[in-house]
């Protein structure tokens, strides 16, 4: 299972970040600022929700080459939400995000070791989206029963409709933008295998 995991997507090169990171932190290289790290994740997953409603499920590009992107960063996992070579993002997509949220948050603090520990949060918060998200499409069953209850939440949006549950670790933000619904209420869409047909 693990292996399976580091096998997929950009997370062993996210896992390497991270542990260089850390590693730097503990041989006081740079300063670990706990709070900045704390706001770093919060970022992300606040970008969690707003990344996969309004980028991944944004309606087909025009231009081929987008369109194929569109596919293969989500679309495609919608069509085969088992298939574990589409779960995970991959490194070509989390490289540039990584360095682009690096870069925001040098230009936002003016401070290396608060921007590096705001990348380190964010990236961590990443590495358990990834987590989450893998356990949610595999025939595991969590430990916890939030994490239960959340994999469950995960696969309504897969197999009951696609407009609703945006949140993968978390419901919070899909409760502020009112795309939390009662899975009882919510009617079966009949796109939500193929998200870029419209309804």
């Amino acid at each position: 299972m693990l292996a399976a995991f580091f096998r997929h997507g950009s997370n062993a090169l996210l896992a390497a970040v991270i542990a260089g990171l850390a590693g730097l932190f503990l041989a006081r290289a740079v300063a670990f600022v706990p709070w900045a790290a704390v706001v770093g994740a919060a970022v992300f997953f606040t970008s969690e929700y707003t990344t996969h409603r309004f980028l991944f499920h944004a309606k087909p590009s025009r231009v081929p080459w987008i369109r194929a992107l569109q596919h293969r960063l989500h679309y495609d996992h919608h069509v085969d939400p088992a298939r574990l070579d589409l779960l995970f993002l991959p490194p070509w997509f989390t490289l540039p995000v990584t360095a682009l949220y690096f870069g925001l948050y040098a230009l936002v603090t003016h401070s290396l070791p608060i921007a590096l520990c705001l990348t380190f949060g964010s990236l961590a918060a990443l590495a358990y989206y990834e987590w989450v998200h893998y356990v949610a499409h595999i025939p595991f069953q969590p430990i916890t029963p939030y994490g239960r209850w959340i994999k469950k939440y995960h696969l309504w949006h897969h197999f009951k409709n696609e407009r609703c549950w945006f949140g993968v670790t978390n419901p919070s933000m899909d409760v502020v933008m009112r795309t939390y619904t009662s899975v009882g209420s919510a009617e079966r869409s009949p796109t939500v295998r193929e998200i870029w047909r419209l309804p």
